[in-house]
């Protein structure tokens, strides 16, 4: 698997990552059960806003010093516009959390941490799925054209799923682990297990948790073979990744609060994913510049955002 950034830059991403990881479970820690404000969520969302963007100029020095300034603008936008990707899909998954937690009743103070669950499993499942489609590139050509049928399809099922709210009650998972583990009707603090009637029993809570991370399964199979459209290099494919994962806490709390606002986005994501699926199955026939692809996500985001706002029903006035 060949990748332009070197070796350092490497160490460096795995630290940077730990030590968010550490910092955002040690506030966690200090803060317990609480529920997480607008304004903390966007202060938060600045924050892994800005530590991507800090690490992309980070990348870009590095280049620069070993293959010069124009190769480094070429990298520095390939993983800018990854990233873009990467949190443009993670919207259409943070809504399917937002309905699991909304199925279960689940208090605002408790999601923090099962969020944060779901990000630690979401960095390695992602980090070994991108690994493996890396290898898979670098032998098998062919596999782009296989990655970029499934992303088109998907975009094709989006688009028709768009605005339908999920079963959940019929969901296979949910369904499986009723039938593995006795539940308890009720939560327990955050506690995945508690007693009743001198048995050990699983909380609603750890069945939110196993659900998340079946999602995320979901979601990263869709979203990894987007990103390697725009690069194949695994350095700029898996840290544009993580750093889109990172801030999903802080994101989710953000859109929760105006998800009713967006709800023409899912189209705008199957636009996204059906364009991707397509310059991937063109790839050998025609090369389309990353400002491009850029220009055309971020244009599809847009109109779909403003045409959600434009077309948003009215919310009655509670005091009438």
């Amino acid at each position: 698997m060949d990748t332009i950034a070197p070796t350092w830059l490497w160490v460096t991403f795995v630290v940077i990552v730990l030590m968010a990881l550490f910092i955002d479970f040690i506030v966690l820690k200090k803060q317990g059960a609480h529920e997480v404000s607008v304004k903390e969520a966007i202060n938060w969302s600045l924050v892994w806003v800005a530590a991507s963007l800090a690490f992309n100029g980070l990348f870009w020095w590095a280049v620069m010093q070993d293959h010069g300034a124009g190769v480094a603008n070429v990298k520095a936008m390939e993983f800018l516009t990854g990233y873009l990707i990467e949190k443009s899909l993670a919207v259409d998954n943070i809504f399917v959390f937002l309905m699991i937690f909304t199925y279960f009743s689940v208090p605002p103070a408790y999601q923090k941490r099962v969020l944060m669950i779901g990000i630690v499993g979401a960095i390695v499942l992602r980090t070994v799925m991108i690994l493996v489609g890396s290898w898979l590139i670098s032998h098998f050509h062919w596999v782009l054209y296989v990655f970029g049928a499934f992303l088109l399809i998907t975009g094709i099922k989006m688009w028709w799923a768009a605005g339908q709210e999920p079963d959940l009650e019929s969901n296979p998972a949910l369904k499986l682990l009723k039938r593995m583990m006795p539940v308890s009707q009720k939560f327990d603090g955050e506690k995945f297990f508690t007693m009743e009637r001198g048995k050990r029993i699983a909380t609603p809570l750890l069945l939110v948790v196993a659900l998340v991370g079946v999602t995320d399964v979901i979601f990263a199979v869709d979203s990894i073979p987007a990103i390697f459209a725009i690069t194949t290099d695994p350095f700029i494919v898996l840290t544009s990744n993580i750093f889109a994962i990172l801030g999903l806490r802080a994101m989710y709390f953000l859109l929760q609060a105006v998800a009713a606002k967006f709800h023409l986005l899912s189209y705008g994501l199957a636009l996204i994913l059906g364009f991707i699926g397509t310059k991937m199955m063109l790839i050998d026939v025609i090369k389309i510049p990353v400002m491009v692809s850029l220009g055309v996500v971020v244009a599809i985001l847009a109109a779909t955002m403003w045409l959600s706002v434009r077309t948003a029903p009215k919310l009655r006035d509670k005091t009438t």
